[in-house]
């Protein structure tokens, strides 16, 4: 990561529903980014879970980054789903964090996120359903304005994790993601057919485990549990690494091909409720999203291990 110095770092905004590729995600902000503030949204496990895996993560990586409490249901006030079967009750595989001090800057990651991009140069990224980013633009439309972008991870161009066609975490809250894609904010999205590219396993695990450091510690057994989801459903014990590719790509965007295509979210279908709709005929819909379609394995998983090892250099 030569190419990223002190004076280059981008800065960014986490939000995000801590989760085990959440964890490795939040270590590589801290590792590559500039991370300004980390906002929390109900997801892989309810918003207690997911806060105060934020602060625990951070304390475990030594770093002071506040914390905002956000959203704990979907926008349209049903109750949140979660992904505790693959993530763990917990929502870090059954990792027990170190006790620690810190708490909750505020319970109100709305203004956290006015604030912190107030002055235009923070990247939000968005690695968790798309509630707490909806309920900003409801609030200020003009805020996607001062937003240089929004990187998400989320959607996919082709099938889904959750349903055939819907992606966790836009399926979680699709009347979020849709007034999001709907907004005119600039997204680039970092969707299944992306992030299936980036997987770790044993291999990795024993690199981190091996590193004794408290992170790697952490991080190798959260992704002890994580893989032991896919050997049971897909046979193989590896896991995509889905989240830190969002933030890999604000630090690394030339390691990313991507392509310009119109998306939307299905809310109503049936069979398609969380679909991101992507247009790609070739006399499609004018673009308004920036679509990832591939990445190097064997250039992005050694940033994610490295970040995991050592997460504040």
């Amino acid at each position: 990561m030569s190419r990223v110095t002190a004076s280059t770092r981008p800065k960014i905004l986490l939000d995000c529903d801590p989760g085990v590729d959440d964890m490795f995600a939040i270590f590589c902000a801290l590792r590559y980014c500039d991370l300004v503030a980390v906002t929390s949204v109900a997801g892989n496990v309810g918003i207690e879970h997911t806060t105060y895996n934020a602060l625990g993560i951070l304390a475990l990586a030594k770093a002071s980054v506040p914390v905002h409490r956000g959203a704990s249901r979907p926008l349209n006030g049903s109750d949140a789903v979660d992904a505790r079967h693959v993530h763990g009750e917990s929502g870090l595989g059954g990792v027990e964090l170190p006790s620690f001090s810190g708490t909750t800057a505020s319970d109100d990651a709305i203004t956290a996120l006015f604030d912190e991009t107030a002055a235009g140069d923070v990247t939000v990224v968005a690695i968790g359903p798309l509630t707490n980013i909806a309920l900003a633009i409801q609030q200020d439309p003009s805020w996607t304005s001062r937003i240089p972008r929004l990187v998400i991870m989320g959607g996919s161009t082709n099938s889904g994790n959750v349903t055939p066609h819907a992606e966790f975490n836009i399926w979680a809250d699709p009347e979020a993601a849709a007034v999001v894609f709907d907004s005119g904010v600039h997204i680039c999205m970092a969707g299944l057919n992306l992030t299936r590219q980036v997987t770790m396993g044993a291999d990795e695990i024993a690199t981190m485990h091996m590193s004794g450091s408290a992170t790697g510690l952490a991080a190798a057994g959260a992704l002890d549990f994580y893989s032991d989801f896919s050997l049971a459903n897909y046979g193989v014990k590896r896991s995509a690494m889905h989240d830190p590719c969002a933030v890999l790509e604000v630090v690394r965007p030339d390691l990313f091909d991507r392509v310009g295509l119109s998306v939307n979210v299905e809310t109503q279908g049936v069979y398609t409720r969380g679909m991101t709709v992507c247009d790609q005929r070739q006399n499609a819909a004018e673009a308004d999203t920036d679509v990832l379609t591939r990445v190097d394995h064997d250039v992005l998983v050694p940033l994610i291990v490295d970040a995991a090892i050592e997460p504040t250099i």
